[in-house]
């Protein structure tokens, strides 16, 4: 039998969709081909000190709840490892692994930092690059993205968190002369619809750009969009294939935090029921979605589908849910690939991205 490649999942980190993480690898390492794998998990805190293998393995040991799961310092550490010294751990705790897995969401993890760490050390890594990364966590530049290729996204306007606290009204007045009510105010970084909030009027829209702003320094504001929420699973380098589509339904104001993890009444159906002709077309609209950030690996594309038949790309994920019940296992799982099959072929998607890497 042939030595198993040593397969670095690394998990965890610093933003909001911690324990998310924490889950998704989890489900991961019990997945994983044993004849092929030997899984390495390296945790990241919330601090963001990088964990041995040893510690790592002990912080997922202890009993906690799903999505309540906190990776911590060891004993001794609780005052926190900061900088170099923090990454240092990282990078020994690296060393020897033949591919790397980034399961870490949203900051230092979906942004391009964790991959540009990936390709300075020369370690193939699963998912999209440097660049698709930073665009696909960055709303703003991800609907720059789209537009310039043609892809329809909803009304929106760009602040700065800055400008707008230096006189909220006037940046209030931007807004609505541009769109109306109801509007989402976003984050432009950040996932799981942390910081997201839904204004019907002014002081709505106050409110919630203080609480954007309490989360980064940029901000996007855009048109709500009525109509069905539904996504599409991309796989794939070159010639990217599209999954099956799926809806999710959910009870609450909007798709967030809570309804997306917490709420039982919340539906993820996979696939969807659609006619072909759409579905085809969502399946369509996803590939060039992924393509317009120059994706690879694996993402995930969110759509509004209207009621006159038009979509609505609201986002990409390049580090999308991975647990089996997140919607981009079960797109997959729904066009007959396993959740360990899933693993295997993003690996081998990795390792042919990095045969092909040019430097010099």
């Amino acid at each position: 039998m042939p030595e198993r490649q040593r397969l670095g999942l690394i998990f965890g980190g610093r933003s909001t969709e911690h324990e998310v993480s924490v889950v998704s690898a989890q489900h991961v390492i019990a997945a994983a081909d044993r004849e092929r794998f030997d899984v390495v998990p390296i945790g990241v805190t919330r601090e963001g000190l990088w964990l041995s293998v040893e510690e790592t393995r002990a912080a997922l040991a202890k009993p906690e709840p799903p999505f309540k799961k906190t990776l911590r310092a060891p004993a001794g550490n609780e005052g926190g490892m900061t900088g170099p010294a923090a990454l240092r751990r990282g990078i020994e705790a690296l060393e020897g692994v033949d591919v790397a897995f980034p399961l870490v969401h949203g900051t230092h993890g979906e942004d391009g930092t964790l991959q540009g760490l990936l390709e300075l050390a020369g370690i193939p890594y699963v998912g999209c690059g440097v660049a698709a990364s930073a665009i696909g966590m960055d709303k703003a530049l991800m609907k720059a993205a789209f537009i310039a290729d043609g892809l329809p996204v909803a009304q929106h306007v760009v602040v700065y968190a800055g400008e707008w606290e230096h006189d909220p009204a006037a940046g209030a007045r931007v807004v609505e002369e541009q769109m109306p009510y109801p509007v989402f105010v976003k984050p432009a970084n950040g996932g799981s619809s942390v910081g997201v909030s839904k204004a019907r009027d002014r002081e709505g829209l106050l409110e919630a750009m203080k609480t954007a702003a309490a989360c980064d320094r940029k901000i996007l504001i855009e048109r709500a969009i009525e109509g069905r929420e539904v996504e599409c699973a991309v796989l794939g380098n070159h010639n990217p294939a599209a999954s099956p589509v799926g809806e999710v339904r959910y009870k609450r104001d909007f798709y967030d935090y809570e309804a997306k993890y917490l709420d039982p009444a919340t539906e993820v159906i996979a696939p969807a029921d659609l006619p072909r002709e759409v579905e085809e077309r969502v399946r369509q609209t996803a590939l060039r979605a992924f393509r317009a950030i120059d994706g690879s690996g694996l993402s995930r594309v969110d759509f509004f589908l209207r009621s006159d038949g038009s979509l609505i790309i609201d986002e990409i994920n390049t580090i999308p849910g991975f647990t089996p019940a997140s919607m981009y296992p079960r797109l997959w799982q729904a066009a007959g690939v396993s959740y360990s099959e899933l693993v295997t072929r993003l690996v081998d998607l990795a390792l042919e991205k990095h045969r092909e890497r040019r430097i010099g």
